[in-house]
This record gives C-alpha cells, structure tokens and sequence, in this order.
C-alpha cells in the first residue's frame, strides 16, 4: 500500500510509521507546509519529501490546494495520512482523494474538533479522551471514523501532560490502522467506516 504522509511538525507520528509499520505499508513521500523536523526525518530515512508552503495572509489557497493535490497525486498513493498537518485541506486536495484521505485526531470524535482539542477537554473536565482516526471530508474533522483508543484524563492534567499520553496511543493507533487497511481495505457506509477482510 503505497502511502503519502503530510505533516507540519516534529513528526513523531510518522516516525513511529517509520520504525514500526510492516513492509505492506510503503511510506513513498513525506509532504509539508513548511520547513519542519518531520522533512528532515524523512530525508534520514531516505524517503522522497516535498513542501508545498502556506504562508497565512499571503497564499492563495485555492492555488495552494491545487499545488499540493497535484504534487501528492505524482506519487499515486493508495492512502494519503494527515498526520500532525496543521492546514485544513481544500475540497479539491479532498475530491481528487475521496475517501482515501485518513487523518489522526487528539480527542473521541465527535467531542472536540479543531485545533485545540486537548485543551477544551481538559477545560471541559471530562474524565476520558483519547485519540481517533477519522476518513477526511469537506468537514473539520467530520468524517467516518476508523477506529479511536481512550486515554483517561488525570485530575492534575495540563494539556501538555495529557497530550503526550495521547500521542503515545495515537502512534501505536496509526501504525495499526495503517497495517490493517493494507490487509483488508475500507468499506464506507454513510457514517459508518470498517476496516474489512476483502
């Protein structure tokens, strides 16, 4: 399974793909928005990378969008993994790969979307949490969920203390996901997604 990764960050997550998914799962570019760690992980581990760059304020994202679809569909990925990116994609990038498009989430969707998602459930006081691993759509973070892992939330809980617990699940979560689709595909239906044996 040939596999597309973006990231905007340090790139852990695609690190623990790295080190720890099986040989059917081919990581076969690294893309970002910006110079960041997860580019120089991959260039460690001799894998093709690319950055499409967003500067706020000054790009076009409609041209961004295009850009970076076509820049993702030059390596004909069977999976394209949002893993720590931090631009919402457009409905062009999300068309041209419908339903192909999987993004990790750090929190039990639907609970807290967006980008502060540790933070409001901390602020919130829930008691549990965790990590999701949702179908992309023209939504954010809306889309049919693949499979999610709690985390419990301590009553001393910072968001960075209780976001590094989620990490660690949600890297162990992805490298699963991932071996599984390779395995066996997804079978999409309505709001309900499946990892299935084909």
């Amino acid at each position: 399974m040939r596999v597309v990764m973006l990231a905007s960050g340090a790139g852990t997550l695609l690190q623990s793909v790295i080190d720890n998914a099986p040989g059917s799962v081919e990581i076969v570019a690294v893309g970002a928005d910006r110079q960041c760690a997860a580019l120089e992980r991959a260039e460690a581990a001799g894998i093709e990378h690319f950055c499409v760059e967003y500067q706020p304020g000054q790009t076009d994202r409609v041209q961004w969008n295009k850009e970076l679809g076509e820049t993702i569909a030059a390596f004909s990925p069977d999976i394209v993994v949002s893993a720590g990116f931090m631009r919402i994609l457009g409905a062009e990038v999300v068309e041209l790969f419908n339903g192909r498009i999987i993004n990790t989430h750090p929190a039990l969707l639907p609970s807290f979307p967006g980008a502060h998602a540790v933070e409001d459930a901390v602020n919130y006081g829930v008691r549990v949490t965790g990590s999701t691993v949702h179908i992309v759509d023209s939504g954010v973070d809306t889309g049919p969920i693949l499979a999610q892992e709690a985390v419990a939330v301590e009553l001393n809980d910072t968001p960075e203390s209780l976001h590094e617990r989620i990490k660690t699940v949600e890297r162990k979560l992805l490298v699963d996901v991932l071996t599984r689709i390779a395995q066996h595909g997804i079978t999409v239906d309505g709001r309900k997604a499946r990892i299935t044996p084909a």
